[in-house]
């Protein structure tokens, strides 16, 4: 198992002095050489913020969508601020060669958190499409893989399930690389999805002994609803972490008051369920938390599905060993959002799990609609016995269909391919830079007319941060300062071939100075999470390019044209739509 958390595996701000910013959230050691780096990557970082605020639209508001920089004028600011962003070319030949279909469609998709497994070229190559073809016959004769779902007892499944056919074994083995995850240490169990690997950990962990639930989590999440709702039912007793207004700042008193343990008894704790990331605000949260609560006897499960695509590579997963690892992955992005969900299960928690009959585990076999289809005399058997007849070789010109009895089965996953030949240093660049922009130039759209001179625009959690994830919370109001509705902002947006995505924040706690503000803003009734505010989305995907986050940035800004507004929420409210189909 590899440990690089401490290689120097990112410089990128202009002076190249920055290091990775999640290496700086381990426990610091006391030499001089760590705190000489340390203080020279906090200066970097601020010298980063400075720059992103005084570089753009300094001083400046805009109060008319037709007043904003032209996009090639924008853009020449933006690579001149950022001057590592040109590094980042590479992506932009590969998403004009690979993922052509983005432009094509002239579609911008901020909706997609994961990792795509292969490329709409390699999609193209095996399985042309027509120009009369719709999304839906796409989505319904997808090739590469098809799942079957089946109801197993989940320890037996660890124990004795084995590697499955040489089909499913080559991604069980290009996912346990790409993830640097050791065989050695780990299980991998293959899941319908997100949620059903979270519910199948609450259904097997030993609550019985281990009798607490305790999240950390910014955002109504259905997957960790799921386990919560698995977990009461077994007698878990359910804690909750809580993020301060208005940054969504873990509210570490409390958490450390939860974690901690009150005596010295070394039993088991129960389960902590940590993201490093989130994966709506985009606040980006320490390690420490996932050591702290190893020291105080929790089981740890790491959500890595809102890490960016090579985020695992400055994780040192021998240092930390979380229990369970739980990431996502779906086929093609842009095209095809749905895959699987992947459970890692570390082999010593094996014998301590209960015994659990799960829904929800998955077998992968070749596409069941494609030309991976065996020969008349194979084709009696069950869906299971097709993984062991047939499996395929993508190639960017042909397609070769290989016999698995002679044990040369390979496959291409192209996606994989690109993020690993990017690395964490280009790809953190370009997201970086990316959402900062956008998360400025959002700041500076201000209605007209106004004496309070009230934001179009407000922003929940991090700001302008070096370590800030890739996804952004946001709002859009009016100019008499009315929420204009987070359904209504998605369907004007897709309207505009524009993806976002709605989300809900919670486990809020309010400081006495914000009471006002709380009661302006709440506005949903009370659930298990405590009160929440609905918001809009988005999330930048490696692929993304500036032009993306230029459109969402022009798009919101029509929000500012009050007649605009007042007659899409007409419309909207004439036609009572309770929910918008995307």
């Amino acid at each position: 198992m590899q440990s690089p958390c401490f290689k120097e595996v990112e410089q990128v701000c202009s002076h190249g002095c920055c290091s990775n910013p999640l290496l700086f959230a381990l426990p610091a050691t006391t030499t001089t050489t760590t705190e000489k780096r340390t203080s020279t990557s906090s200066a970097c970082r601020k010298n980063f913020a400075n720059t992103t605020t005084i570089s753009f639209f300094a001083n400046t508001h805009f109060t008319d969508h037709e007043s904003l920089p032209s996009f090639k004028e924008s853009l020449a600011t933006f690579t001149r601020t950022y001057p590592k962003y040109s590094d980042t070319a590479r992506v932009d030949r590969m998403r004009g060669q690979e993922y052509y279909h983005l432009s094509l469609s002239n579609r911008i998709c901020l909706d997609y958190i994961g990792i795509g497994l292969f490329s709409h070229l390699q999609l193209q190559t095996h399985h042309p499409v027509s120009p009369s073809s719709t999304s839906s016959d796409l989505h319904s004769d997808f090739p590469f893989f098809s799942t079957i779902y089946k109801s197993v007892n989940l320890k037996t499944q660890l124990v004795h399930g084995g590697e499955g056919s040489e089909f499913e074994a080559s991604f069980r083995k290009r996912i346990m690389e790409f993830m640097n995850v050791s065989g050695d240490d780990y299980s991998l169990v293959f899941t319908s999805n997100k949620s059903s690997a979270f519910k199948i950990v609450s259904e097997a962990y030993p609550f019985q002994t281990s009798q607490k639930l305790l999240t950390v989590y910014d955002y109504k999440s259905e997957a960790v609803d799921a386990m919560v709702s698995a977990s009461e039912k077994r007698g878990a007793k359910i804690m909750s972490a809580e993020f301060k207004w208005p940054r969504m700042r873990i509210h570490s008193a409390r958490l450390r008051k939860l974690v901690e343990r009150k005596r010295k008894k070394k039993k088991a704790r129960g389960l902590f369920v940590f993201p490093l990331q989130s994966r709506t605000t985009g606040a980006s949260y320490s390690y420490q938390w996932m050591s702290m609560a190893q020291e105080n006897g929790w089981h740890v499960l790491l959500d890595a599905c809102a890490l960016g695509p090579k985020d695992m590579d400055s994780f040192g997963l021998s240092l930390f060993r979380p229990d369970f690892l739980i990431c996502s992955f779906y086929k093609v992005f842009g095209e095809n959002p749905t895959g699987f969900g992947c459970l890692f299960v570390k082999k010593s928690m094996i014998p301590i799990m209960e015994d659990s009959t799960s829904v929800g585990i998955a077998t992968l076999v070749p596409a069941k609609n494609s030309s991976f289809q065996p020969d008349e005399e194979h084709s009696s058997g069950s869906d299971l016995e097709l993984q062991q007849h047939q499996s395929f070789l993508q190639t960017p010109n042909q397609i070769v269909i290989h016999d698995q009895k002679k044990k040369n089965l390979e496959i291409e996953y192209r996606g994989l391919d690109h993020v690993d030949s990017l690395g964490l240093m280009l790809i953190s660049t370009r997201t970086r830079c990316l959402i900062n922009w956008l998360t400025n130039a959002l700041t500076k759209l201000q209605h007209p007319n106004t004496e309070t001179k009230t934001p179009l625009v407000q922003i929940y959690g991090p700001r302008i941060r070096f370590d800030r994830g890739p996804a952004l919370a946001f709002n859009v109001y009016d100019w008499k300062g009315e929420k204009v509705e987070p359904a209504l902002v998605q369907k004007l947006s897709d309207r505009n071939n524009i993806s976002l995505s709605q989300g809900f924040l919670q486990q809020i706690w309010f400081a006495d100075k914000y009471a006002d503000e709380k009661e302006r803003l709440i506005t949903t009734k009370k659930t298990k999470g405590g009160q929440e505010i609905a918001v809009v989305t988005a999330a930048i995907n490696f692929l993304a390019d500036f032009e993306d986050v230029y459109r969402l940035w022009a798009f919101i800004a029509r929000f500012l044209d009050a007649d605009f507004v007042e007659k899409e929420r007409w419309r909207y409210t004439a036609l009572d739509q309770k929910t918008i189909e995307v």
